[in-house]
């Protein structure tokens, strides 16, 4: 009874942080198709619009590591309250911004940038709750669910509603993103307990001396530090193409605003598809498995769509990478959790995500280059599906067979505590 009891308080709490996690990825998912398309009336220049994209993921490069380490100091719910409630104001100004008239392409850039920051907080802190909120054993099923939040917020409602509503007023995004921030920041009251880390008994050590423990670990930590390098590549190598979207649906595909938003509602399709089979997928065959051969669907997806000039086979391809890379992202939060000692969560997820979204803004910036040189984004396209193939060989030689077995597992925490 009171294991059944403890059960229903965890799917209590995981209902609260999946419903923060709804309304934030749906004001996400309709910024990320308002901005660039707000960018697209300021400019047509693809390093300008590459340049948004990397804007926006510059903050994981820069602030992910002190973040990671803040969170493993405070508590993770009242940081995500405070970050969310800051991106609820900033969107709302730039609303106030487009109704007046006074938007700029580096106006727009300032946003992205102040969005970007507060994103990091909020995101890490969202991921580092996890293990709290549902204890290890239904690490992959959360994991699952929080993906799908992501999926339909940002791509399957927030990707159709952002380009419809713009098409008709440009304003409108803008305010429903708002909205959506400050929604999500509510919510969180709704999460009771405290979700400080627990405290080691010794006195706070200096931000340098916990970072410093934290990199120690990853260090020693092969198997962890294999699959950062490994997500900063797929990271890496899918933004050359990502990042340059929405100039492949519309200049290239010749899509209106509006149908863009429906050839990202594919992708969300995709990316549901992805987070429903991904826990199937590894109960069937191995975490290995599913890692490897999501990377390579990746790659067979950007390559389809750099070689097909047809939009509904270009939707329908990009709905297989959102589904190849979701489950892939499934299997490496999954094995991260698993992994990774709870005290040194926030820090280790702090270089993982310092290299992983690190890696976005320097792979929008070389897809812009790579698209300006080659002069079609279709190229570009077929470019980072190729590297994709690379990056699953390069998985496959580093990966040994049964890498993720709980066996690890427990073989990375006797190593934290030999130490």
């Amino acid at each position: 009874m009171a294991e059944s009891a403890a059960r229903g308080r965890s799917d209590r709490r995981l209902r609260w942080l999946l419903a923060s996690s709804a309304a934030s990825n749906l004001g996400d998912g309709i910024g990320k198709v308002a901005f660039p398309l707000l960018a697209v009336t300021l400019t047509r220049d693809p390093l300008l619009i590459a340049g948004l994209s990397a804007t926006q993921f510059l903050p994981w490069l820069l602030f992910a590591l002190p973040a990671g380490a803040l969170l493993d100091r405070i508590d993770r719910r009242r940081a995500m309250i405070l970050a969310n409630s800051v991106r609820a104001v900033v969107v709302g100004g730039t609303a106030a911004l487009v109704a007046a008239g006074g938007v700029t392409i580096w106006l727009v850039y300032a946003a992205a940038l102040l969005i970007g920051s507060a994103e990091v907080v909020a995101d890490s802190a969202a991921n580092v709750l996890i293990p709290a909120v549902v204890g290890k054993g239904s690490l992959d099923s959360a994991n699952s669910k929080l993906q799908a939040c992501e999926i339909v917020g940002q791509t399957f409602l927030g990707g159709p509603v952002g380009s419809a509503t713009f098409a008709l007023f440009a304003t409108f995004p803008f305010m429903l993103n708002s909205v959506g921030f400050a929604i999500a920041a509510a919510v969180l009251i709704g999460l009771a307990g405290s979700y400080r880390p627990r405290a080691t008994g010794n006195a706070p050590a200096g931000l340098r001396t916990e970072l410093a423990e934290g990199f120690r670990w990853l260090k020693h930590s092969r198997l962890v530090l294999r699959l950062v390098v490994i997500a900063g590549l797929i990271s890496l190598v899918s933004e050359l193409a990502q990042a340059q979207l929405v100039l492949y649906a519309i200049e290239y595909l010749r899509l209106s605003e509006a149908a863009f938003g429906l050839f990202a509602f594919v992708g969300g399709i995709g990316g549901l598809l992805g987070a429903a089979l991904a826990p199937r997928l590894v109960k069937a065959t191995s975490r290995r498995a599913v890692l490897l051969g999501g990377t390579a669907c990746c790659g067979a997806a950007f390559t389809g769509m750099g070689l097909t000039s047809s939009p509904v086979a270009g939707a329908a391809l990009f709905g297989l990478f959102a589904a190849a890379v979701v489950a892939v992202n499934i299997v490496l939060g999954t094995a991260r959790h698993t992994l990774v000692p709870g005290d040194l969560l926030g820090r280790v997820l702090g270089v993982w995500r310092t290299v992983v979204w690190g890696a976005i803004p320097v792979g929008a910036l070389l897809g812009g280059v790579l698209t300006h040189a080659l002069g079609s984004p279709a190229r570009t396209f077929l470019t980072s599906g190729l590297l994709l193939f690379g990056v699953a060989g390069f998985a496959f030689v580093s990966l040994r067979q049964g890498a993720f077995d709980d066996e690890s597992a427990t073989e990375e925490r006797v190593l934290h505590r030999d130490r």
